[in-house]
């Protein structure tokens, strides 16, 4: 069972960190701070985290507007704003310098974290994250595919249908993705809605969305590991190229895996992270 820790973010944000760390590596392990992505929460890592918690500080963040952390009222999603929270809850929980894991959204506050600031970061996983620019045109999928969502949804077993199932989204089947999405539902008096603001997810996006990230990459100084999942959103070509252009940086696949690989295959990730990671988590 994780405990919850508070963390105080930029401009006074409250933020739930979650502490998986077991036994003695709670005082002596070396940091490791994991950042979900877009719509995600800190929850979505407990079954792929299993086997860092040993040997290590594990913390999982509820970033600004997902999870049990507050949702500013005033729109506060920018670039700058999130990184700020991560290194915040770094220096506030002693975990650095920290391996910081990052997945989609989360990957990139990582990586420009660890440029802005390399003395709060030991090493960095990118996982299924691009560097290319999406542009306008993504954007404007996002947002009528927020309008497609039939919100409420009667029961969580409809949720968990849509999102796997009938989401237009959906190419085939796919539960693993329903059951992820379910995760982040709450229970009002007329059904079952996101625990997030689908306003604050656009904006959140639309913050990175438009721009290329090659320049705040090429300033990582640490080691970094490139993971993709095969059918994930990050392509091989671009893959190699974000290893290419990172001083110190290395790649590995997940050859069944999609968007989503640490969720939906924890054991493959964490196989394809071991080597990575061997040395660098030693206390």
């Amino acid at each position: 069972m994780a405990r919850r820790l508070d963390v105080t973010g930029a401009d006074g944000v409250r933020l739930a960190a979650w502490d998986f760390t077991d036994g003695t590596a709670r005082r002596t392990g070396p940091g490791v701070l994991l950042l979900h992505g877009l719509m995600g929460h800190a929850a979505h890592w407990a079954p792929a985290i299993g086997r860092l918690t040993g040997r290590t500080r594990t913390i999982a963040l509820d970033q600004r507007g997902h999870g049990h952390s507050e949702r500013p009222p005033d729109g506060v999603f920018t670039r700058e704003a999130y990184v700020a929270d991560a290194a915040a809850a770094i220096e506030q929980l002693g975990l650095g310098p920290a391996t910081l894991i990052g997945h989609s959204m989360g990957a990139l506050t990582a990586w420009q974290l660890a440029a802005q600031r390399p003395d709060l970061v030991r090493a960095l996983v990118i996982c299924d994250m691009r560097a290319s620019a999406l542009g306008a045109a993504s954007q404007r999928e996002w947002q009528d595919w927020f309008r497609r969502w039939p919100t409420p949804f009667p029961t969580l077993d409809a949720a968990r249908r849509w999102f796997g199932y009938d989401d237009p989204w959906v190419e085939r089947p796919n539960p693993a993705r329903g059951a992820f999405f379910a995760e982040v539902m709450a229970q009002h008096p007329d059904g079952w809605r996101p625990v997030f603001d689908p306003a604050h997810m656009l904006t959140s996006r639309e913050t990175w969305v438009h721009d290329a990230h090659w320049d705040s990459l090429a300033e990582v100084r640490c080691p970094t590991l490139v993971v993709r999942g095969l059918d994930g959103e990050l392509g091989r070509a671009e893959a190699q190229e974000m290893v290419r252009v990172l001083p110190h940086g290395s790649y590995a696949e997940i050859p069944d895996a999609g968007h989503l690989l640490h969720y939906t295959h924890p054991h493959d990730w964490h196989l394809a992270l071991h080597p990575f990671l061997t040395g660098l988590l030693t206390p």
